[in-house]
């Protein structure tokens, strides 16, 4: 008989996406990205971080301020991460797990690589003209979006 009280492929899937947030840097929001194909499989995981070579002490963090003394002009969201770290092969078809709703230009690669489902945790964000923005995007390219049910499992590890 098998065991029971094993978490689920959506648990599963978006506790790595959470995993994968813990490695973002920035104090204020870590978000982590996981694709999965339909034989689910890690396909690349991603969070949001500076780009490779652009070091985490030297390209600010601040929210406010200058556009080039904050962090916006240089962090790489965790999906666009995911998608760019992926080595090889096909991401269509793929589905994506979220850890917040994409914004508007992830929501571009998404759609442009061909990913064709997003599971997300939160979206904070809904009322800001970029995930409305990104939300109609996916509408008119066929790209299904679901918020993620939580189970009320929790799972923990000491390192």
């Amino acid at each position: 008989m098998k065991r029971e009280g094993y978490i689920n492929w959506d648990e599963y899937f978006m506790g790595i996406a959470l995993l994968s947030a813990k490695r973002s840097k920035d104090p204020g929001t870590q978000v982590g990205a996981c694709i999965v194909n339909d034989e689910n499989r890690i396909m690349s995981v991603g969070y949001n971080g500076m780009p490779k070579g652009c070091s985490d002490d030297e390209f600010p963090w601040d929210r406010e301020g200058d556009v080039l003394k904050s962090k916006y002009a240089f962090v790489c969201h965790a999906e666009l991460n995911a998608i760019l770290n992926f080595r090889g092969g096909n991401l269509s078809g793929c589905r994506v797990y979220c850890t917040l709703f994409p914004c508007n230009e992830c929501a571009k690669a998404i759609i442009q690589i061909g990913i064709k489902e997003i599971i997300y945790l939160e979206d904070k964000y809904a009322d800001t003209d970029g995930v409305k923005a990104s939300k109609r995007m996916f509408d008119a390219a066929g790209v299904k979006y679901t918020q993620y049910k939580k189970t009320g499992n929790s799972v923990s590890f000491n390192l």
